[in-house]
C-alpha cells in the first residue's frame, strides 16, 4: 500500500468490481427497518417470557432468537449504501437472501403450525398472516435483486486482479474456517433434518422453530466463511458491524431465558462457544481494520 493511507486506497480500488445495484440498497434499507421492528418485538416478548412468533412455538427462546438475529443485523443493513461496490457487501448481502427465501421457505413447509391456523391470539394470527406476505415479497424481491446485481459487468481489474487492502492475518483463518463450519454445519442439519437435530438443541423446539433457527445459523455460516473468500477487512466492513451486533443480542436472549437452556450438555457448551466466536470475530474483525486504517493514514507501507 501507498503511504497515502489506507483510505485513499480503498477509494483508488473501488472501480475494481461490479457496481453496486440501487436495487440491493434499497432492499436492505427496507428489511433493515422491518428487521429492526419485528426482531425487536420478538425478542422483546421472549425476554418477558411470551412466545410471539409466526407459528406456534413450545418454548419463547426459539422466536426470541430468531429476533434478536433480525434486530442485531438490522444497523448493518442501514450501511450498505455507504458501499461502492458489490463485493464490498456480498458478505452480507448473501447472506440476507438465504434468510429471506429460507424463512419463507420455511414458514410455507409448517404452514400448519402458524398462528393463524393453530387459532392463537387475534394479535398473533394477524402477525402470523403479514409474516407470510411480507416474507414473500421480500423473498421475491431478493431473488430479483441478486438477478439484477449480476448482470452487472465487472469495472477495472476486477475482483481477480485487486490486490487486498487489508488482507486477514494468517492466524485468523484457521478459527474463522471452524466457526463457519461450526454454524453452517448446523444450520444445514436443523434445516433439512429437524427431526434429529432439533432433538439435540439444549431446549425444546418443534419442527418449524429448528428450520427457522437452521435457516439463521446456515446464513451466519456462509457469512463467516465469506469472510475468508474475500481476504480483505475493508470489504467485509458492513459484515464486521453485523456478527457482534447479532451476538449480544443472542446472549441477552439466552440470559433472559437461561433457565429453558439444558447449559451443562454438550450442545449447550457448544451453543456458548459459537456465540462467543460471533463476538470475538466481529470485534476483532473492527479492531484489525481500525489498526490497519491507522497504520495507512500515519504512512505505513
Amino acid at each position: 500500500m501507498s503511504a497515502t493511507g489506507l483510505e485513499t486506497a480503498t477509494r483508488a480500488e473501488a472501480p475494481d468490481g461490479r457496481a453496486l445495484s440501487p436495487a440491493v440498497v434499497v432492499l436492505s434499507g427496507v428489511v433493515g427497518g422491518i428487521s429492526a421492528t419485528v426482531g425487536t418485538l420478538l425478542a422483546v416478548a421472549a425476554l418477558t417470557g411470551h412466545a410471539a412468533g409466526a407459528w406456534v412455538s413450545p418454548e419463547a427462546l426459539s422466536p426470541g432468537l430468531v429476533g434478536a438475529a433480525m434486530a442485531g443485523v438490522a444497523p448493518a443493513l442501514f450501511t450498505i449504501g455507504r458501499a461502492r461496490v458489490w463485493e464490498e457487501v456480498r458478505s452480507l448481502v448473501l447472506p440476507l437472501a438465504i434468510v429471506l427465501v429460507g424463512l419463507f421457505t420455511v414458514t410455507l413447509l409448517n404452514a400448519g403450525s402458524l398462528q393463524a391456523v393453530r387459532g392463537g391470539p387475534l394479535f398473533l394470527a394477524l402477525f402470523s398472516l403479514g409474516w407470510v406476505a411480507v416474507l414473500g415479497v421480500l423473498a421475491l424481491a431478493a431473488v430479483g435483486c441478486l438477478a439484477a446485481q449480476y448482470r452487472r459487468r465487472p469495472s477495472g481489474t476486477g475482483t481477480a486482479g485487486r490486490r487486498p487492502v487489508a488482507p486477514l492475518p494468517a492466524w485468523s483463518k484457521p478459527p474463522l474456517a471452524v466457526l463457519g463450519s461450526g454454524w453452517l454445519g448446523i444450520g444445514a442439519g436443523l434445516l433439512f433434518l429437524p427431526a434429529f437435530w432439533g432433538g439435540l438443541l439444549p431446549w425444546t423446539v418443534n419442527r418449524a422453530d429448528a428450520q427457522g433457527l437452521g435457516v439463521w445459523a446456515l446464513a451466519l455460516g456462509v457469512g463467516v466463511l465469506g469472510s475468508l473468500v474475500e481476504d480483505d477487512l475493508a470489504r467485509i466492513r458492513p459484515a464486521l458491524g453485523a456478527v457482534p451486533a447479532v451476538a449480544v443480542a443472542l446472549a441477552a436472549v439466552l440470559a433472559a431465558r437461561a433457565s429453558a437452556v439444558d447449559w451443562t450438555s454438550g450442545p449447550g457448551a457448544a451453543l456458548v462457544t459459537l456465540v462467543a466466536g460471533l463476538l470475538v470475530t466481529g470485534l476483532s474483525g473492527r479492531w484489525l481494520l481500525a489498526r490497519a486504517v491507522r497504520a495507512g493514514e500515519g504512512g505505513t507501507p
